[in-house]
């Protein structure tokens, strides 16, 4: 092990020691849930050791905050995902309901897009989603959103080039 490896891991042990406790309580206060405080506290440290550059942090605090609280809005996310997902599950048939390893599959689907999808308008993403998943034309979505089709056109501009930027990405 490197003497820069050691000093990272010994300044990230340190961390640890000094404010996972701190961290812990704070999230548990936003989220209301010892154990959901818990597993965030641990998956924030777990990204810290992912950084690339941690010796120029002045304030740890603010750094494993920032992380916390992106972990959060996360799960809420994917929280809220899901449920929609079930919700539109259970306006169909029964012998629709997917498994639980293709509900899985299908809510994390729904996170990469959601994730790419990132930074639109909402009515960008639902003309998007309408358009994908459910078939409708421009025409019928701007009917749906009250705007134009060629508003609905360049709402799909825009998520063509998200998605296809992050593929350049990938």
């Amino acid at each position: 092990m490197d003497v820069e490896h050691k000093s990272r891991s010994l300044l990230i042990a340190h961390w640890f020691r000094s404010e996972y406790r701190w961290l812990r309580s704070r999230v548990g206060r936003d989220i209301g849930c010892p154990h959901g405080a818990e597993d965030i506290a641990a998956e924030t440290f777990a990204r810290v050791l992912t950084l690339q550059d941690v010796f120029g942090v002045r304030e740890p605090r603010a750094l494993l905050s920032t992380i916390a609280r992106r972990l959060m809005y996360e799960g809420w996310r994917r929280r809220d995902l899901e449920q929609a997902y079930r919700d539109t599950l259970l306006a169909q048939p029964e012998n629709v309901y997917p498994s639980p390893e293709d509900l899985a599959l299908v809510v994390e689907t729904l996170l990469i897009v959601d994730q790419l999808l990132d930074g639109l308008s909402a009515n960008a993403k639902v003309a998007f989603l309408h358009h994908q998943l459910d078939g409708m034309s421009y025409t019928e979505i701007a009917v749906h959103l009250g705007v134009s089709p060629s508003r609905i056109q360049q709402y799909m501009v825009q998520a063509f080039k998200r998605i296809y930027h992050a593929q350049g990405e990938a």
